[in-house]
């Protein structure tokens, strides 16, 4: 096992499940000292009645090779945060990549209504979990991360800039929450660069997160029963894809040469070689450019 990333120290805000949970523990199997923050954990249960906490990432990370530490936090909580980033600091003294996942936009979003019929305080909590909370965690923790040159910035967002500006991303609060995320990794890119640090957004596919596997009735092991549902779910990604693109892009000592950039999962694997965890490279993007949009029958040959 390669160690890209010993010595180096991780904040994954947002790591209780889902991308998070697998970038945490993929920078952990790279040799990283990762901090996997979250509101669940094994005394305080999801809000999602879920059975994932922070502390199993937490255990993952270390099973992985890396060090995890699991601490509570509400990122929409500028106090709470302060004191994680308090105590990376006071333990370690530096922080090298900070991955902004927190989402906790699950039910707060409709598929069918315009702007004036949906929920307002429903939609306004979707922008606080989306952006609000990202801005939260970085006014905090950009002054230990730039205290020395080097520092990534992970937004994680869903859909790429080129993606996402020619279409309408579900409802007017979920495309301003996935946009939002977008043009903040741009903008902390034109801060970060002349300190010497990257910010870039990151997407991945169509992520088979805990929740997607429970809403198809399947489970990772076998994750291709979901097609009788929905035959596109063929060009689904584990989050294992993700979790390597982020740490492959930690590991890269030319790094910068992303920043401001919107990246994939897909578009890093052809960069930096990795695969999803079945040994598959699945480019959900130019899949749902070539496939679904124009109505063609789900075939993933050439895909992934």
């Amino acid at each position: 096992m390669t160690t890209p990333l010993s010595g180096k120290v991780a904040l994954v805000a947002g790591a209780t499940r889902g991308a998070g949970r697998q970038i945490a523990v993929q920078l952990g199997a790279c040799g990283a000292t990762v901090y996997c923050t979250g509101r669940t954990t094994r005394t305080q249960p999801s809000a999602y009645q879920r059975p994932e906490t922070i502390e199993d990432t937490a255990d993952l990370v270390t099973a992985a090779g890396g060090t995890g530490i699991a601490i509570q936090a509400d990122h929409l909580d500028p106090a709470q945060v302060r004191a994680v980033v308090e105590r990376i600091d006071r333990e370690h003294g530096r922080l090298d990549v900070l991955v902004n996942d927190v989402w906790g936009g699950e039910g707060s979003f409709a598929w069918d209504k315009s702007l004036w019929e949906d929920d307002l305080e429903r939609g306004l909590k979707l922008l606080r979990g989306q952006v609000e909370t990202h801005i939260v965690t970085s006014h905090a923790a950009l002054p230990l991360l730039t205290r020395r040159p080097g520092g990534l910035v992970v937004e994680m967002t869903d859909g790429t800039a080129e993606y996402n500006a020619q279409r309408y991303r579900v409802s007017f609060f979920y495309d301003l929450a996935k946009a939002s995320v977008l043009r903040m990794a741009f903008a902390l890119a034109h801060e970060l660069g002349p300190r010497g640090g990257t910010a870039v957004a990151l997407t991945p596919g169509w992520l088979r997160s805990e929740l997607m596997l429970e809403h198809y009735g399947v489970t990772e092991d076998n994750w291709r029963d979901g097609a009788a549902k929905e035959p596109h779910f063929v060009m689904s990604e584990s989050p294992v894809y993700v979790g390597r693109a982020v740490a492959a892009l930690a590991a890269d000592p030319d790094v910068a040469r992303w920043n401001g950039r919107s990246l994939s999962s897909a578009g890093l694997a052809r960069e930096y070689g990795f695969t999803d965890a079945d040994g598959s490279r699945p480019d959900w993007w130019r899949y749902d450019e070539e496939v679904v949009t124009p109505g063609r029958p789900a075939d993933p040959a050439g895909y992934r």
